[in-house]
């Protein structure tokens, strides 16, 4: 292996290494040589997954079992996950839309000049194709996903399914609703099922499998091609954008501003562990799991 290996061949370098050789090409000639043997321009591209888990294929069927029984009974099943947190102000937006005149954006992304960072926390109704975001100004937590979940049910969820008292839901490996954070399960027992009386199923997708989970392309895809070269200049521009999404299969999205702080590292003991009403199933048990209400004695006051 030589050292040329290591050396970045750009036109320039190989019409100066041919020339040294006493063959004269110049660039253009070298280009369109190479386009002669099919090489162009070409980036990295992210396909390699590394060692799959052992359990991956066994979680993807058991996921869509799941969710087909819940279907099949008329029970709500929803898909979470936070969208890439946003600058609010005068920001570079990647992508490109219609002007006359490009419109002019701040040269460098520093947090100090931004009116706030926006976490904007989805929520995706597979049953009626409907998508829901609310859009935090604080921290991506447990606490501020379940509060999401819990607002969306008292106001979209429970009427749209006749007041059942299941729910399915979809969620990441990772994050503030990851399968490992305490604080997730603690406020789904506290919040979904002692305070709305739901008894709450939640699957994980694997480790690394977040793009299966429908949200990212039936939501946040159609959301990001809507904004797309656009800033966000203030939250409300934001939440705008988000319900002015569509598509040709009749996406809707609704949105609001969550409008409350939470803080980071807040701590769930043991002992509040054991006090929750929490089942694992049998397949994938770190995956898989479910929450119900539990007596009038350990609800919260």
């Amino acid at each position: 292996m030589g050292e040329h290996r290591w050396t970045r061949s750009s036109l320039r370098h190989l019409s100066a290494e041919l020339k040294s050789m006493g063959h004269a090409a110049s660039r253009m000639t070298v280009s369109r040589l190479l386009r002669k043997q099919d090489y162009s321009l070409k980036a990295n591209v992210k396909r390699l997954c590394g060692p799959a888990h052992p359990d991956r294929e066994r979680q993807f069927e058991y996921i869509e079992a799941q969710k087909q029984a819940y279907v099949e009974a008329g029970l709500p099943v929803i898909s979470v996950d936070t969208k890439k947190k946003e600058l609010i102000g005068d920001f570079y937006n990647s992508g490109r839309s219609w002007l006359i005149e490009p419109q002019p954006v701040n040269v460098h992304d520093f947090r100090q000049d931004a009116l706030g960072r926006a976490v904007p926390y989805g929520i995706y109704d597979l049953i009626h194709k409907l998508g829901y975001v609310y859009v935090g100004n604080s921290a991506e937590t447990g606490q501020f996903a379940v509060d999401a979940i819990a607002m969306w049910w008292e106001s979209e969820g429970r009427a749209g399914f006749g007041g059942a008292d299941r729910l399915l839901i979809l969620a990441d490996a990772g994050g503030g609703n990851g399968y490992q954070p305490r604080l997730w399960k603690q406020q789904l027992q506290e919040q979904l099922a002692d305070r709305l009386g739901l008894e709450v199923t939640v699957c994980h997708y694997p480790t690394g499998a977040s793009k299966w989970n429908p949200i990212e392309h039936r939501l946040f895809g159609p959301i990001s091609i809507n904004w797309a070269g656009k800033p966000l200049c203030s939250f409300e521009t934001m939440l705008a954008y988000i319900r002015g999404t569509t598509t040709q299969s009749g996406l809707k999205v609704k949105a609001s501003l969550l409008d409350r702080h939470y803080d980071k590292g807040v701590k769930v003991s043991d002992q509040q562990m054991k006090a929750l009403e929490l089942e694992r199933h049998e397949v994938c048990p770190n995956w898989n799991y479910t929450i119900r209400p539990r007596s009038m004695s350990y609800a919260p006051i």
